[in-house]
């Protein structure tokens, strides 16, 4: 029997877009879980109706390094964006109008994550598999241990 993922830490996530001049953000504020395994950290939410992915679960990866960040969405809109320094990568995404393969280029990885969490930032373009430039895009992450609340006395 799978023992409950323990959502014990407060995800902040602030992405923002800018494509053909104009900027449009969206911030998700959640539960959810934070851990260090191997050489890679993993955050860990539940997306909601502000981002439009309702019911999706999204898990990103840093690795410890900066040098990789992994986005993966599961449910019913499933996506892979894989930003890596110095390699442009072919990712599926799913939108939930159809499916697209983007071009993904990393601008920028860095994070100040540690065992009681911290922040990640990252930003990256977004192509056409023609190369065409669709937007440029930033994420910022911020990661803060939530104090456990003491256990009902009997």
């Amino acid at each position: 029997m799978s023992r409950p993922v323990e959502e014990n830490y407060l995800i902040t996530v602030k992405g923002t877009m800018e494509q053909n001049g104009d900027t449009d953000s969206v911030e998700l504020m959640t539960k959810g879980n934070f851990v260090q395994r191997g050489n890679s950290y993993y955050i860990v939410y539940a997306e909601t109706a502000a981002t439009g992915y309702e019911g999706c679960t999204t898990a990103v990866r840093v690795s410890l390094d900066a040098r990789l960040v992994t986005m993966t969405r599961y449910g019913k809109t499933p996506s892979q964006l894989v930003i890596e320094k110095g390699i442009r990568h072919l990712c599926h995404y799913e939108t939930g109008y159809g499916s697209v393969t983007l071009g993904v280029a990393a601008d920028e990885i860095e994070h100040r994550l540690h065992s009681e969490g911290g922040t990640l930032r990252f930003s990256y373009t977004l192509d056409s598999g023609a190369e065409t430039l669709i937007s440029r895009n930033l994420v910022e992450i911020q990661v803060e241990k939530l104090n456990k609340a003491p256990e009902p006395q009997a």
